[in-house]
């Protein structure tokens, strides 16, 4: 796949990064586009969005000034707090000399109109770097703008009294929790407590409150294997992992003597799972681990775990995912997972999508000039389509709530197909 910059001439070509999970669609039997020059990436690049590609050199180029996350559509303010928690039952599985397993968590949550310090920071500038280089962009000035990027949520804000639904989210692999934020942000705003986590050693870059940054020493191990059943075996344990990782925080946040001092906003009685793409896939993972779960969304992840032969015990499921790529036949991982989930169960496809599509890569890509022929979807779009159907498919499962939208194909989004297998 590869990459243009809007506005910037033509020039000498240069590995680039691609937007979408090149690797870990070949694992699943689905096509991936070709790249137009460069080497083949490792397994693990292309598991973090990177494909070779052409970047066109700009010979002058065009900094925006500042970047700012679409703004939510629900009737709360935002609030947003960080924890740190340490595992002390669980050995890191990456890096065993670290020690206990550590979760970087973002919570986001309704908050009181008016309360509140300055705008939460949407990541470390050391974090968008890594992020940044990794995927062939290195642009000095960027890591800064993007580290910037205007979100809508305060830090030490009130919460709205009463007590929400608890989401919880998981990025991709690689990736920073960071690049969940839009959608974040959207559930807080409609009365949802949404619980973020980085998972250590599984993205490009995790900086701890010490200042220490932890980079991808999952991605090393993917790239050690000797074959792609080797690394799907590897992929399978990081599912699995972050399904140990939610667990670990639903006790942290549930529990008697819960490690969030807004506790009581959750009721516990309504939980969900969200995911990224391997994100995605652990949702699954996690319900099949923790009854606590009562419903999942998959968002274009693989899933190297099986549902369970089983079921998920009737749990709602929705598999939302890039279209032709994770249509029937595409990935066979979403085939097999369709035909033992045994709640509701959604499995939409959108046109003209990449993997990245739902997160907030389209909005700040957008805005830095950056374009994916491979996913021309607008980032309107992209914000659009994904928060009108994780929030619809939330307020049926955790609310009971009607929601149409789900029932089947509508005018207002035509690039979302309802499969029907």
């Amino acid at each position: 796949m590869t990459i243009f910059f809007r506005n910037r001439p033509a020039g000498a070509a240069a590995t680039a990064a691609a937007l979408a999970l090149t690797a870990l669609a070949a694992l699943a039997g689905t096509a991936a586009p070709a790249s137009a020059s460069g080497p083949a990436p490792t397994p693990a690049a292309a598991a973090l969005g990177a494909a070779p590609g052409d970047l066109a050199t700009p010979a002058a180029p065009s900094v925006p000034s500042a970047l700012a996350l679409p703004r939510p559509t629900g009737p709360y303010a935002i609030g947003r707090d960080t924890l740190f928690l340490t595992d002390h039952g669980r050995t890191d599985p990456w890096v065993p000399a670290a020690g206990p397993r550590q979760l970087l968590v973002s919570l986001h949550y309704p908050a009181r109109p008016g309360s509140g310090g300055t705008a939460a920071p949407y990541m470390p500038e050391e974090e968008a770097r890594l992020m940044l280089a990794q995927r062939g962009l290195d642009d000095p000035a960027w890591p800064g703008l993007v580290a910037a990027t205007r979100t809508h949520s305060r830090t030490d804000a009130r919460p709205a009294p009463g007590r929400f639904p608890l989401v919880l989210l998981s990025p991709g692999f690689g990736t920073p929790r960071a690049t969940l934020t839009g959608l974040a942000e959207e559930l807080a705003s409609r009365g949802y407590v949404v619980a973020t986590a980085d998972h250590p050693y599984e993205s490009t870059g995790t900086e701890l409150p010490d200042g220490r940054v932890l980079t991808c020493a999952a991605c090393d191990e993917v790239d050690a294997q000797p074959d792609d059943a080797a690394r799907h075996e590897v992929l399978a344990a990081v599912s699995t992992g972050r399904a140990a990782d939610f667990s670990f925080l639903l006790d942290r946040l549930t529990g008697p003597r819960p490690a969030w001092r807004h506790a009581g906003s959750i009721d516990a009685r309504r939980v969900g799972m969200a995911g990224h793409s391997i994100g995605g896939a652990a949702a699954a993972s996690t319900m099949a681990a923790d009854r606590r779960v009562d419903a999942g969304v998959n968002l274009d992840g693989t899933f190297f775990d099986p549902v369970p032969t089983r079921g998920l015990d009737r749990r709602p499921f929705l598999m939302l995912g890039t279209d032709p790529g994770h249509g029937p036949g595409g990935d066979t991982s979403w085939d097999e997972s369709w035909g033992r989930l045994d709640g509701f169960k959604r499995w939409l496809t959108v046109r003209d999508s990449g993997d990245f599509t739902f997160t907030d890569t389209p909005e700040i890509g957008e805005q830095l000039g950056i374009v994916d022929p491979g996913a021309p979807l607008s980032a309107a779009r992209s914000t659009t389509i994904t928060r009108s159907y994780v929030t619809a498919f939330f307020d049926r499962s955790l609310r009971g709530r009607p929601a149409r939208l789900l029932n089947g194909p509508t005018p207002a989004h035509p690039e979302v197909l309802f499969q029907r297998p």
